[in-house]
């Protein structure tokens, strides 16, 4: 499946499994060194219950690191719906290689598939409406760009990636700058400074007279703040699609629903990222 993500991810890649390998080899594989050296090895990798699979790319790269005439055969890509017991991907390499990398690459696999799995679950719940589920900022330290690509292969969006690449008002910066209106004047002026680097700027608003003021100041995108349904549904008539509304605040997969059929355009889920136990995935040597 081809995800489109906006991000460079060769070389995010090749840093997270720097930090990886690193972290766990150190000096050197003390139990690994059990294997005679050339010994050739292959093995399976097998999904013990249903998910989304994601994390192909940064698997492999821990593999053929340690060799790089290493062979992994996928049976599956990105993005795609996987079963218990499927055949995700056979391998052929070098024994000590492999049983290094094995427990970083699947820990990337294990960990971006179950994001990737969250994600689709939320994306499923409201498929019948406009709205999109996204992401937050609410990431694994270091794994920003991996858990944001495996949103994308689940069916969900990304937020902003960072404090660096658009500016998202909230309650303190409105404070700060004298009110809603002050607060959308220094943002345009921030913005045109920063270029392309900034892709949007978004404000948060905790009531409709909030909501009110910040569409004639010209916002648009506004963020409703832990808005009541009842307060969404009128938020979406009193905008009439002058701004994208996104929903935000004690979001659940019980609760999207509901909140999606108020007619906002958007639901941010930090539970995507954040509260995520990694999906059931073996290695096996056969040989």
């Amino acid at each position: 499946m081809l995800i489109n993500f906006d991000f460079p991810l060769a070389e995010e890649i090749i840093r997270n499994v720097d930090a990886a390998l690193a972290e766990d080899i150190g000096p050197g594989d003390l139990t690994a060194s059990l294997v005679p050296g050339d010994r050739q090895v292959k093995a399976t990798v097998i999904s013990r219950e249903t998910g989304v699979l994601c994390g192909t790319a940064w698997f492999d790269e821990c593999v053929t690191r340690l060799d790089p005439q290493a062979r992994v055969n996928w049976h599956a890509e990105d993005g795609d719906r996987i079963a218990a017991n499927q055949l995700l991907c056979t391998i052929e390499a070098n024994g000590r290689a492999l049983l290094s990398a094995e427990r970083s690459a699947l820990n990337f696999l294990q960990l971006l598939s179950a994001v990737a799995s969250k994600a689709r679950i939320y994306a499923d719940e409201i498929a019948s409406t406009k709205a999109q589920v996204v992401d937050t900022r609410k990431t694994l330290p270091g794994l920003r760009i991996a858990q944001k690509f495996a949103v994308r292969c689940g069916g969900g969006g990304n937020h902003r990636l960072a404090l660096w690449d658009a500016i998202l008002i909230k309650e303190n910066h409105i404070h700060a700058a004298g009110g809603i209106a002050q607060a959308m004047a220094a943002a345009r002026i921030v913005a045109a400074q920063a270029g392309q680097r900034c892709k949007f700027i978004q404000i948060e608003v905790e009531s409709l007279e909030e909501l009110q003021t910040a569409l004639v100041a010209g916002a648009s995108m506004i963020l409703l703040d832990n808005f009541t349904l009842a307060m969404m549904r009128e938020a979406a008539a009193i905008n009439a699609g002058r701004a994208v509304l996104e929903a935000s605040g004690n979001v659940s997969l019980e609760t999207i629903r509901g909140i999606a059929e108020t007619g906002v355009d958007r639901i941010s889920v930090g539970a995507l990222t954040k509260d995520v136990k990694a999906l059931d995935l073996s290695m096996r040597f056969i040989g």
